[in-house]
C-alpha cells in the first residue's frame, strides 16, 4: 500500500511532529541536556517509522514537501536581519579575532570532509556535508544544502546532513566542558572579573504590535524577493550556483545596517526571532521526516568517522590556537568552550558550554558578549561563501 499526503497534510504532519518532539524534548534529560531540537526529533522518529513499515512491506508514505524551500527561504533571512554590524564594535579586537577563527574552521571543516571522502570513494560533497555544513552550520543549513544537494543529483546528502549535525550537537556539548578545564588546570587560571552577573548583549524589549509585526514581515519578504531575483540572476550570469536562501540572507544582511543608519528602532528583533523560530521548526520537522533512512545505510560508518575526526580537529585547534590568540587567560578558555559548542552543533550548545565553566570557576563578560553575536549571526558571513564555493569546485 501507499499513502500520499498532499501538501496541506504534510504540513499538518510537520507541525504534529514538531510538537510531539517539543513534548519528548522536556521528558527526556538526556535530549536536553544536548540540545536536540524538538523537531529533529519528531521528524528522526517519523522517519525511523516510516522506514520500518517499509521495510516490512506494509505501507509506503510519500509526502509533499514542496512548501519546504519558503520555510527555509524565510528562515535564513531572519538569520541575515540579526547580523547588526553595530555589535562587531562593542566585541572590539576578540570579536574579529574570533569571527576569522570561526571562518578558518569552515574552511578546514570542508577540507577534512572532502579529503575524507576521497579516500573513503564517496562523493567529496557527501564528505562536505559532514563538514562545515552540519558541524558550524548545524541542522538548518544541513537540511537547507542537503536539499539543494539532491536536487542537484547528490542521493542521500540531507539524510548524511542531518545525521552528522545530530553527531556534532551531541559531541560539542561532551568535549567542551573537558577542553576548558584541562586549559584552567594547566595555566591555573582565574577569571578577572568580580561581578557575579553577567551581561549579554540583548535587544530592547518590545511588545509585539500587529502593526510592527507587518513591518517585519515586509521587510522579511522583501529580502526574499530581491535576494532569491539577484541570486537566480548571478547563476544565470556565472554559471556559479547560488541557493536562493543564502542570497536572500546576505541582501538581509544589507537591509539590516541600513535600516539601522536610518531608523535603529525599526528592526524589532522579538518578531524576528518569533518568525525565526516558527520557520526553522517547521522547515525541519519537514526535512527529517522525508529522510529515506534506507539510502543512507552504506554511508554510516564513513559519516562517523569523518565526524570523528572533525571533533579531534576542533579540541587541537581549540587548545593549541584559539585559546592563544584570544589572550591566553580565562576568558580566552570560556571561548574556547563556545567555539567547540557552535562549532559542533549549535549555538545553544555554546552557551551550555559556557555556563558550566563559568558556574564553576567565575564569569566572563568578554565571553557572553563574543560567542553568541559571531555563532549565531556573523559566522555565517564566512560560512556560506566557503559552503558555496565549494559545492561549485566538486559538483
Amino acid at each position: 500500500m501507499t499513502l500520499a499526503l498532499n501538501q496541506v497534510n504534510t504540513i499538518f504532519l510537520a507541525v504534529a511532529l514538531l510538537v510531539v518532539g517539543s513534548y519528548l524534548v522536556k521528558k527526556a534529560g538526556f535530549l536536553q541536556k544536548f540540545y536536540i531540537p524538538a523537531p529533529v526529533v519528531g521528524g528522526l522518529l517519523f522517519a525511523i517509522i516510516a522506514t520500518t513499515v517499509k521495510a516490512m512491506g506494509l505501507l509506503e508514505i510519500t509526502l509533499d514537501t514542496s512548501l519546504q524551500s519558503l520555510f527555509m527561504l524565510t528562515f535564513f533571512t531572519t538569520v541575515g536581519l540579526g547580523a547588526s554590524f553595530k555589535l562587531i564594535k562593542l566585541g572590539g579586537k576578540l570579536l574579529v579575532i574570533y569571527w576569522i577563527a570561526c571562518g578558518f574552521l569552515a574552511l578546514a571543516q570542508n577540507v577534512i570532509g572532502v579529503s575524507l571522502a576521497s579516500l573513503f570513494g564517496i562523493h567529496p560533497l557527501i564528505g562536505m556535508m559532514a563538514g562545515s555544513v552540519s558541524m558550524e552550520g548545524g541542522h538548518g543549513a544541513a537540511g537547507a544544502f542537503g536539499q539543494t544537494l539532491e536536487d542537484m543529483g547528490i542521493q542521500s546528502a540531507l539524510a548524511i546532513g542531518i545525521a552528522a549535525a545530530t553527531f556534532g550537537l551531541v559531541a560539542g556539548g561532551l568535549v567542551g566542558g573537558p577542553t576548558v578545564k584541562y586549559l584552567i588546570s594547566k595555566y591555573d587560571l582565574k577569571p578577572t572579573e568580580i561581578e557575579d552577573e553577567i551581561e549579554t548583549v540583548e535587544e530592547k524589549a518590545q511588545p509585539i504590535t500587529t502593526n510592527s509585526f507587518f513591518i517585519q514581515v515586509l521587510l522579511i519578504t522583501f529580502c526574499m524577493a530581491v535576494g532569491t531575483y539577484l541570486g537566480e540572476l548571478f547563476t544565470s550570469a556565472t554559471g556559479f550556483v547560488l541557493p536562493s536562501y543564502v542570497g536572500a540572507m546576505f541582501v538581509a544582511v544589507i537591509a539590516r545596517n541600513i535600516v539601522d543608519k536610518w531608523n535603529p528602532n525599526a528592526i524589532d528583533m522579538k518578531s524576528i526571532n518569533l518568525i525565526s523560530d516558527v520557520t526553522l521548526g517547521i522547515f525541519l520537522s519537514m526535512a527529517l521526516m522525508s529522510i529515506k533512512l534506507w539510502e543512507v545505510a552504506d554511508l554510516a560508518l564513513p559519516m562517523l568517522l569523518i565526524v570523528f575526526v572533525q571533533v579531534v580537529f576542533i579540541v587541537l585547534f581549540g587548545i593549541f590556537i584559539l585559546f592563544r590568540l584570544l589572550g591566553k587567560n580565562y576568558d580566552a578558555a570560556v571561548m574556547v568552550a563556545g567555539f567547540t559548542g557552535h562549532g559542533l552543533g549549535a549555538t545553544p550548545n555554546a552557551m551550555a558550554n559556557m555556563a558550566a565553566v563559568t558556574e564553576r570557576f567565575g564569569p566572563s563578560r568578554k565571553a557572553y558578549l563574543v560567542v553568541p553575536v559571531v555563532g549565531a549571526f556573523l559566522i555565517d558571513v564566512f560560512g556560506m561563501p566557503i559552503i558555496i564555493t565549494t559545492i561549485n569546485l566538486f559538483k
